[in-house]
């Protein structure tokens, strides 16, 4: 019987393999197969703005706009499959932490949950 690593995160060791990861099942946390010290693994802490594939944004990014967005106040939308290039990460209240430009809307606000990255 082969021996599954223990979670490098939470020391768990109820951890599956699912293609070229392993996933532990209490706390989320998932890392390569690949790696020779699970411990090395980069950690994502929990101040990291996710796109809704859970990959970490930065700053200059280009996301994917995967919802047809509704923009409050006007008769406009952002359609789905509009690529947004060189976003802003923003420290937004209202979860709007994107902030960007969209050609024929202009300065936007977009949440991180609605995008994917390119």
């Amino acid at each position: 019987m082969s021996k599954d690593p223990a979670c490098p995160k939470c020391t768990a060791e109820f951890t599956y393999a699912d293609r070229d990861l392993w996933i532990c099942p209490s706390c989320g946390h998932e890392w390569s197969q690949n790696s020779q010290n699970a411990v090395a693994d980069v950690f994502i802490d929990d101040s990291a703005i996710l796109d809704a594939n859970g990959n970490v944004l930065v700053d200059g990014d280009t996301v994917t706009v995967i919802k047809e967005l509704k923009i409050k106040g006007s008769s406009s939308a952002v359609k789905v499959g509009t690529k947004v290039k060189n976003i802003r990460l923003t420290d937004g209240n209202d979860g709007h932490n994107i902030a960007c430009r969209i050609d024929g809307l202009g300065a936007i606000n977009l949440k991180s949950e609605f995008v994917r990255k390119a």
